[in-house]
């Protein structure tokens, strides 16, 4: 890395967007008020409220005036720039960071912008290389103006790849469609954020010294229903609840929606509604394509589309942002469109592989891993109850046995016919999961090697796992319990020459 600050001709050294100074202020100044309201509540209790606001605002001060003086110190500090080769930023004032990134190895430009972001018209800029390094494969500006990301985006991921003549144009692939929000109550967000709102209620009335009235107030709504009544409506009111909070999340995360191709070979979505997000993915980094079905998303005959590419991770500043998502819970119709236009296919390996079936042996496995699985919350009440002679646990292991054991058994025989692989012409495709069903297509030359893994009880009924491992999305994509002379072959036809020297003739 070059330490010399000197620049050439047309790689001058550029400061962040100086806007970030009242950025950082009007922040500071939302979490000083978001937390000193309920403790000056809290403390007026006590003290009285001239006391409690003079420990509050000076506090509250301190840190606003804190954390912008932080950030000019940031901002006069930072400069970036870059060049045919690399790209650099420069930051710090007691401990100085000189970072740069060889340009040939950029695979991410994203740009994200919230709501503040997005009035005052600047976005925060993500260079990487993929990398599970940390901040070293990162360089993050943050902010910048729109039109600056734009350049940076553009000029960095300018990088035409050859051979990428198809029968799909460039320009725009898929757009929102606004009745795919039918999708979101039935994925597992909405319990997920019922539970969430639950708890938040029972929290935020605690905080206040409120949580024995609000719990004595549902008490008094229930005094004449039965507790397996009450149960059920409190259960139902919090699927509600999060039924509307999924909506509300979707329509969030997915608003104006659009997956465009760039004539420079780039992959681009662009979404959300307050918080603007652009992702971008270079079509040669790009090994394939994910079909992802949640079970509850399947029963309504939809599916994701995720990127199988090199150098997605996550984004560990925002978990919610999910970078390797291409098309959001659609009909499979529409998915299976799109899979194909983004790999340059007549149609998608995902819908027209004839997918082999697997053994009856491994229908047996998954019988017994649900069925064994099922029994723990039967058998525990159980000899509890036949311990100590209780009626009431000898009646809730009949409630689970009559409840879990069903359940299990059509989980099992649902994952046995989701099991299936074969070969679509470059692309070998593997299909797994109940809960969570993927078909993957993956590209046959993006495989690097086999792993073969073969438990005890594999040997004795005839079955093993394969996984083929690449360098692209989540490394590694199994084909689970498959007859052993079946997929040995398998791996050998689909990378010929690679496990062959392994083989026994």
């Amino acid at each position: 890395m070059s330490t010399v600050d000197e620049a050439a001709p047309g790689q001058e050294w550029r400061k962040l967007d100086k806007r970030t100074v009242l950025v950082t202020a009007l922040v500071m100044t939302g979490v000083a008020i978001g937390a000193g309201v309920p403790t000056a509540v809290g403390l007026s209790g006590a003290m009285g409220v001239a006391r409690a606001l003079a420990w509050v605002l000076p506090a509250a001060l301190l840190l606003i005036v804190g954390g912008t003086g932080g950030d000019y110190v940031r901002w006069r500090r930072t400069r970036y720039r870059t060049g045919p080769e690399r790209a650099e930023l420069h930051t710090g004032l007691l401990l100085v960071k000189r970072r740069s990134l060889a340009r040939e190895r950029i695979r991410s430009v994203d740009l994200t912008a919230n709501p503040l972001l997005r009035i005052l018209g600047l976005v925060k800029v993500r260079i990487g290389t993929g990398e599970q390094a940390g901040g070293e494969s990162t360089l993050e500006l943050d902010p910048v103006t729109r039109a600056e990301g734009e350049r940076l985006r553009t000029e960095l991921l300018d990088r035409t790849p050859a051979g990428t003549a198809g029968a799909h144009r460039d320009g725009m692939l898929a757009a929102l469609d606004p009745r795919w929000i039918r999708y979101a109550p039935v994925s597992f967000v909405a319990p997920l954020l019922g539970g969430a709102a639950a708890g938040g209620v029972l929290q935020v009335s605690e905080w206040f010294g409120v949580q024995h009235e609000v719990l004595d107030w549902i008490g008094d709504r229930f005094r004449d229903t039965s507790i397996p009544m009450m149960i059920v409506v409190l259960v139902v009111a919090a699927l509600l609840a999060g039924i509307v909070g999924a909506l509300g999340l979707w329509v969030e995360m997915w608003w104006n929606y659009r997956l465009e191709r760039e004539p420079g070979g780039t992959l681009r979505v662009r979404r959300g509604l307050f918080t603007a997000r652009s992702v971008s993915i270079e079509e040669r980094r790009l090994r394939g394509v994910e079909l992802v079905e949640p079970l509850g998303v399947r029963l309504v005959g939809a599916a994701r589309v995720d990127a199988v590419a090199t150098g997605l991770a996550q984004d560990s500043d925002d978990q919610h942002a999910d970078l390797k998502t291409l098309l959001p819970a659609a009909p499979r119709a529409a998915a299976d469109e799109v899979a194909a236009r983004v790999l340059r296919e007549t149609s998608s390996p995902t819908s027209t592989a004839a997918l082999t079936a697997h053994p009856r042996a491994a229908r047996g496995r998954r019988l017994r891993w649900a069925v064994g699985s099922a029994l723990v919350p039967v058998l525990v009440p159980l000899l509890l109850g036949l311990l100590l002679a209780s009626g009431v646990l000898l009646t809730v292991a009949a409630v689970c046995a009559v409840l879990l054991l069903p359940v299990a058994v059509l989980l099992a025989l649902d994952a046995y016919r989701s099991l299936g692989h074969g070969l679509s012409g470059a692309y070998l495709v593997a299909r797994s999961g109940t809960v969570r069903r993927s078909t993957v297509a993956l590209q046959r030359g993006g495989v690097i090697g086999w792993t073969v893994k073969q438990s005890y009880f594999q040997r004795r009924a005839g079955l093993l796992t394969l996984t083929a491992t690449t360098a692209a999305g989540e490394g590694a994509y199994d084909v689970y319990d498959v007859a052993q002379g079946e997929g040995l072959a398998f791996a050998a036809d689909a990378v010929p020459g690679l496990l062959e020297p392994f083989l026994e003739k």
